[in-house]
């Protein structure tokens, strides 16, 4: 899947050379440096929803139910082949394949991530949305993995704004829009040795159920 540093200075390079876009590039990222899925999503603009549903329960927030994924090993002009198909669609995630995602206040997340890097701890990217989440990839499994983690660490009886997305889930990644509200932002980048490996729940679950409850008191 080209996990070089080569490997990214000739998509960025190439990047500039043929003049991609930033989403065709941040797919191609995606798919060729991370090994990652990327979905064409829908839109959303005043409320309404690119995929003309009016009932529309996610808007701008879900797959386009007519688009092909991008699969993960896809390189720079696969992508741009790929997403040229799909002018203006979001960049989606499929979440439960290379990484579930833990989700908790973006205030939280913030003070959470400091303790865990001052503690050592491996940790995949992170992401915040407009919607004030911050979202922490982590090895799949997590979702199902989750209850048992509380239960254990006497976390389940506990009023935790804290949740985890498993398989069948999708996220905006960035630099895409959600649902009209603002652009999706790093919080922590994906790095070659984080992207691929995300960390086992486990070992942040105690930090951020923590966290989250110092917050919530």
């Amino acid at each position: 899947m080209g996990f070089t540093i080569g490997g990214i200075r000739e998509l960025r390079s190439g990047s500039r050379r043929r003049g991609r876009t930033t989403e065709c590039t941040a797919v191609a990222e995606y798919t060729g440096l991370w090994g990652w899925d990327v979905v064409p999503g829908a839109r959303a603009a005043s409320g309404r929803c690119s995929c003309g549903d009016a009932s529309c329960p996610a808007p701008g927030a879900h797959p386009l139910a007519y688009a092909q994924a991008v699969p993960a090993g896809a390189g720079l002009d696969d992508a741009a082949k790929a997403w040229a198909e799909y002018p203006g669609a979001a960049l989606l995630l499929p979440v439960g394949r290379s990484f579930d995602v833990i989700e908790v206040a973006e205030a939280a997340g913030r003070r959470a991530l400091v303790r865990l890097e001052r503690m050592g701890l491996p940790l995949g990217p992170v992401c915040v949305t407009p919607t004030g989440r911050a979202q922490f990839f982590v090895a799949p499994g997590a979702a199902q993995e989750l209850p048992r983690l509380l239960y254990r660490m006497g976390w389940d009886d506990a009023d935790l704004d804290l949740h985890c997305l498993g398989p069948g889930a999708h996220i905006t990644a960035p630099p895409s829009d959600l649902g009209g509200l603002g652009p999706v932002r790093w919080l922590r980048p994906p790095a070659l040795d984080t992207a691929g490996t995300p960390p086992q729940a486990r070992l942040l679950v105690g930090t951020l159920a923590y966290i989250c409850h110092r917050s919530h008191a």
